[in-house]
């Protein structure tokens, strides 16, 4: 549903998909067979996710890439970062390898922990994105603290030479179904520093029944034309 009613949109980040059972197949670790599950695929969109080793090891995020865009060579990079709460994808824009990564920080925030300690030289990654989980005073204005693990983010964001992005909206990026609790911000966008023309996003403003989320959105200026993949 997601796809048909952005189907203008050339990329779509998603966090905690739904997974489908497909059948159930031997098990080389125990006696019990194991079920098999899988992200449905659609025709006129690529499929990014991390295949699961087990129906508890489910990826928690995909990218959806659509195929008007084959000609940048988009790749998923899980020799580069294998975790299931962090997909990352690189494509060739001209000439030049790029890099999209898409979080989901559960409340543990065993993704921030991991990027972290990454020794991975990302000069290129555009943007990093998501529900990074962190309600914290320097981005939502009506929370009053401030959390240590957002100096951690931070420090990963300085480290791939990311900004966070400040929306001009300025509205909560969750929304609580529950009376008692606010809403809140915690989908936020990292964009790459050393890149002028990308320098904000914006919030859908028609998501309301899709999801208790609010989609984030960035333009990203690509030119197909000069793409060419380097030897």
């Amino acid at each position: 549903m997601i796809l048909k009613i952005y189907a203008d949109f050339d990329i779509i980040f998603i966090q905690e998909p739904l997974w489908n059972s497909i059948y159930f197949v031997s098990s080389n670790y125990n006696d019990k067979d194991e079920l098999l599950m899988e992200i449905v695929n659609y025709p006129n969109w690529v499929t990014f996710t991390r295949p699961p080793t087990s129906s508890s090891d489910l990826a928690r995020m995909v990218i959806f890439i659509n195929i008007r865009l084959s000609s940048f060579c988009f790749s998923f990079c899980k020799d580069i970062i294998n975790h299931r709460d962090i997909l990352l994808v690189s494509f060739f824009n001209k000439g030049i390898s790029c890099w999209l990564m898409n979080i989901y920080s559960h409340l543990s925030h065993t993704a921030i922990k991991y990027l972290k300690d990454i020794e991975f030289d990302f000069r290129n990654l555009l943007v990093m994105t998501e529900d990074f989980n962190i309600c914290d005073s320097l981005w939502d204005l009506s929370f009053s603290h401030h959390s240590f693990i957002s100096d951690n983010l931070f420090a990963i964001a300085n480290l791939f030479n990311l900004s966070l992005s400040y929306s001009p909206d300025l509205v909560p990026t969750r929304y609580s179904d529950n009376p008692s609790e606010s809403n809140s911000v915690i989908d936020l966008m990292f964009l790459w520093s050393s890149f002028s023309e990308l320098n904000t996003h914006c919030i859908h403003p028609d998501w309301h029944c899709l999801s208790d989320h609010a989609p984030l959105i960035v333009t990203i200026p690509i030119v197909e034309k000069c793409v060419e993949k380097s030897k």
